[in-house]
């Protein structure tokens, strides 16, 4: 009778090549800028193991990937690096990805990476949205100047606010992705590579026509808002930009002062705006490129006005107060005192 030899395990290396390179590329397809996220999740973690554990990463096996290895490294990335504990929960994403495609490669290590896969998301706090009303808007909007600098900064303020597009989507807006004839809208690359459309005010398609007209050399696939050089403007560029017309707007509202605003402080204005004019969530959602409504609901929650619209059709009770009587009950007792 013929002894059944045991398939040879997967080396740690072969695993994390066929994890990139079959897995996230050829089977899930995922955008270039997600598996760098993944790749670098993983060079954080190798790096940290190799100091810990004194084992070069092509010597790593999945037993060495322990519950508590993997709670050290996330201790060490809000600590040391200080990350946030949005970008920790985004590392420990990777890698549980990755110990859920070794688990399927690797049956014989199945209870090692189970234990692994325990190590659970932190919760954290989500900060209130920050939004600026339709005065601070216009006022950061302003008129656009004479100069080329300033035509192009208005119309890049002015599509922000009318797409609530992300920075990386709005940079990326070349000349063929603008509609102006019938059903004018803007084309938008989101994340994951997602498209979208996005309607356009006929005042932003009367002030494209007009830069469109005094940059006759831009073409189709040409950036849309491109610097001095011609080339797409930059995230830190398109911030920068912001600064300066928010000091402006500054000097006529005060209230604009010591505020942090940024490109996707325009993109939250946007969707507040919208929700405050009663279009649905659902349309919000497609408008911004949410994945999930839960997304979108977050601006009720930061729309204090909203809520005491809400509140304001509600009578109010008119309740009488029985005094509070202390449980004598040891087990209540201890349950009211967590």
């Amino acid at each position: 009778m013929s002894e059944t030899i045991a398939p040879h395990p997967v080396s740690f290396a072969s695993l994390v090549q066929q994890f990139f390179t079959e897995y996230l590329v050829s089977q899930r397809a995922l955008s270039p800028r997600t598996i760098a996220s993944y790749r670098d999740a993983m060079l954080l973690f190798l790096d940290f193991a190799h100091k810990r554990l004194g084992k070069m990463p092509t010597a790593l096996n999945l037993a060495d990937i322990e519950p508590d290895l993997i709670l050290a490294f996330l201790d060490h990335l809000e600590q040391l690096r200080h990350n946030s504990v949005r970008s920790r929960n985004l590392r420990l994403t990777a890698l549980r990805a990755f110990l859920k495609f070794a688990a399927r490669r690797d049956v014989s290590s199945f209870y090692v990476i189970e234990r692994a896969l325990g190590v659970p998301m932190k919760r954290f706090e989500r900060p209130i949205l920050g939004f600026l009303s339709r005065e601070e808007m216009l006022a950061v909007l302003g008129q656009p100047g004479d100069t080329w600098t300033s035509q192009r900064d208005h119309l890049l303020l002015t599509m922000l606010y009318n797409t609530g597009a992300r920075v990386s989507e709005i940079i990326n807006v070349k000349v063929s992705d603008v509609v102006l004839d019938e059903s004018p809208c803007v084309h938008l690359r989101g994340k994951g590579r997602k498209q979208r459309s996005t309607p356009l005010w006929k005042s932003t398609v009367q002030e494209i026509r007009a830069w469109l007209g005094r940059n006759p050399t831009l073409g189709a696939d040409t950036a849309l808002l491109p610097n001095r050089e011609g080339h797409a403007m930059t995230r830190f560029n398109v911030t920068q930009r912001l600064n300066i017309a928010v000091a402006r707007a500054a000097k006529v509202h005060s209230s604009l002062l010591n505020r942090s605003i940024s490109p996707h402080s325009i993109r939250h204005t946007t969707a507040m705006h919208l929700l405050q004019s009663g279009v649905d969530f659902s349309v919000i959602a497609l408008w911004l490129g949410h994945e999930s409504t839960n997304t979108t609901h977050r601006y009720v929650e930061a729309d204090l006005t909203m809520k005491d619209k809400a509140l304001a059709r509600l009578q109010e009770p008119d309740t009488k107060m029985d005094r509070y009587h202390p449980s004598d009950d040891a087990l209540i007792q201890f349950l009211q005192s967590l």
